[in-house]
């Protein structure tokens, strides 16, 4: 029921996900205004939380939404992951009310993959969880990022990078120094040091770890600045014949790097720390984007990513 073209292209991804992909999908929400379920499974909910609803009371209120349904289908053991499109926060809510976290956990984070030409997508965490975090918030978060792209991409040792304003460990805010200095120290996980804004793409490294507001603010512009170059590129391309014959030449080979690039394609972030799978979705997800969110929950599933998470953080250990 989420998403700015739900719920018409959030049904036709699923169908696709099924007949394409060979997923077993149950839609959750309201029948009479979802119209043609496209034969899938519907779980019936009467209520929906809007966009703009504030997610904390909204889940507490709405106990028959969608979304919270959803997250109850993963707790009792009928599904084995969720995805949405809709209220970021009520998603990331009622998965955190109705899963719970995983012992140990200080916060989960949203774990977003960044296209990487040429090589697995590096994983930005936490990318819109958590504004205000500790340094040991990021410590874990490193930790569980770096579990999940060993299992989810098989990379064996993830190199992990600290966002920061400069390479040197002196560099950056107190909290990025103290995390510096913690991941340093840390044993098991392959802390490489700081990187910058300017090696997100392409990028050396597998997981950049930051705070949740720095996260969002770098994801979003970069999706702003790919929008735009793109945009430019094809705005340049067919203005007189000269441009036009260089543009028969050049798309061939510009439109592979902008699909790998385009977010439609990556299928959404995981929410990392929860006792079950959780798929966030771009808001703005056509049908294409809704299937490839479901081929990502589809993928954790398989690859236990929960259960790797579960030995990955230890509620005795002190970090």
């Amino acid at each position: 029921m989420g998403g700015d073209f739900a719920p018409g292209a959030i049904i036709e991804g699923a169908r696709r996900a099924v007949d394409e992909l060979g997923i077993d999908v149950t839609l959750v929400g309201v029948p009479e205004l979802m119209g043609d379920p496209l034969g899938l499974n519907v779980v019936a909910c009467t209520q929906v939380i809007g966009m703009d609803d504030d997610p904390a009371s909204s889940v507490r209120s709405k106990k028959d939404s969608s979304l919270v349904r959803a997250a109850e289908l993963v707790r009792d053991g009928q599904a084995s992951a969720m995805v949405s499109a809709g209220n970021t926060g009520a998603t990331m809510a009622s998965a955190l009310l109705r899963m719970g976290r995983l012992p140990g956990v200080i916060r989960p984070c949203i774990a977003t993959p960044i296209p990487n030409p040429g090589r697995t997508p590096t994983v930005l965490v936490d990318a819109g969880a958590n504004a205000e975090c500790t340094a040991e918030m990021l410590v874990q978060f490193a930790q569980m990022a770096s579990s999940f792209v060993s299992a989810h991409y098989g990379v064996a040792e993830p190199r992990v990078g600290l966002l920061s304003i400069g390479e040197e460990s002196s560099k950056g805010s107190p909290l990025v120094k103290e995390t510096h200095q913690l991941l340093r120290e840390l044993s098991g996980l392959n802390f490489v040091g700081n990187v910058e804004g300017r090696d997100l793409i392409p990028s050396t490294v597998d997981v950049v770890v930051t705070d949740g507001f720095t996260g969002n603010v770098a994801l979003k512009t970069l999706e702003g600045s790919m929008k735009f170059i793109f945009s430019a590129v094809l705005q340049a391309i067919g203005t007189n014949d000269e441009t036009k014959a260089a543009g028969a030449v050049l798309l061939e080979h510009l439109l592979p790097v902008a699909n790998q690039l385009s977010p439609e394609n990556q299928g959404g972030a995981m929410l990392l720390g929860l006792d079950g799978i959780c798929v966030i979705s771009h808001g703005s997800s056509n049908a294409t984007a809704a299937m490839n969110a479901l081929r990502v929950a589809h993928e954790m599933a398989t690859a236990k990513v929960v259960d790797r998470l579960r030995t990955t953080i230890r509620p005795d250990e002190k970090v």
